[in-house]
């Protein structure tokens, strides 16, 4: 978790993970209640925006200040800057601007399970009551025959990996499981697994 190296990634004019929303944001999170949100690891902000044009207050927490001030420019350009907020922490001590927030996103902090599970445990105690905690990484099971993200298990969570981190927070899981994905390749869409989580404080 080097922050000059992800500096130094996202400082070329194009996005790096594009500006199009992830689809299992898309899918999980409509119509979710409340208004302020926390993407955290949110990088360029695809996700952060989108949220944004769906109404929410959005605090994106990121260690590149790079990534950053491109996501703040994406806001303005996109006319939802008035919706959007940057902290420049690290995931693993990061502490909000607002808080708590009805909505937490994490989505592809592929990092070592130790540190995610501070990162998804820090991340839950800013739920509030009735909120939801989404997360979307590329899954261990991706390993066998998917293509795509790391090639390391050691940063590929799956359910069990996932269930241990929630556990003591109070969250109740919605939903936790493998999902088809597709990743764009040189020889077209190949299938990826994707692994998402769902989960609720109770109110």
């Amino acid at each position: 978790m080097d922050s000059n190296y992800w500096d130094e990634k996202y400082s070329v004019e194009e996005f790096i993970y594009t500006k199009t929303e992830n689809r299992f944001v898309v899918e999980y999170c409509t119509g979710l209640p409340g208004t302020r949100a926390i993407d955290l690891a949110g990088g360029e902000g695809r996700n952060s925006v989108w949220l944004a044009k769906q109404g929410w207050q959005v605090e994106n927490i990121d260690f590149s200040e790079v990534a950053l001030d491109k996501y703040l420019q994406f806001a303005q350009a996109e006319h939802v800057a008035g919706h959007c907020t940057a902290t420049c922490q690290d995931a693993l001590s990061f502490i909000p601007q607002s808080t708590p927030v009805d909505l937490g996103v994490i989505a592809y902090l592929q990092i070592k399970e130790p540190e995610l599970q501070t990162a998804i445990r820090r991340l839950s105690e800013h739920i509030a009551p009735g909120g939801h905690l989404f997360g979307v990484w590329h899954s261990r099971d991706n390993l066998e025959g998917g293509f795509g993200g790391p090639r390391d298990p050691e940063v590929l969570p799956n359910v069990e990996s996932i269930t241990q981190a929630l556990e003591g927070t109070g969250l109740e899981i919605v939903a936790l499981t493998n999902r088809d994905g597709q990743i764009q390749t040189r020889e077209g869409l190949k299938p990826s697994v994707t692994l998402v989580l769902l989960a609720k404080r109770p109110e």
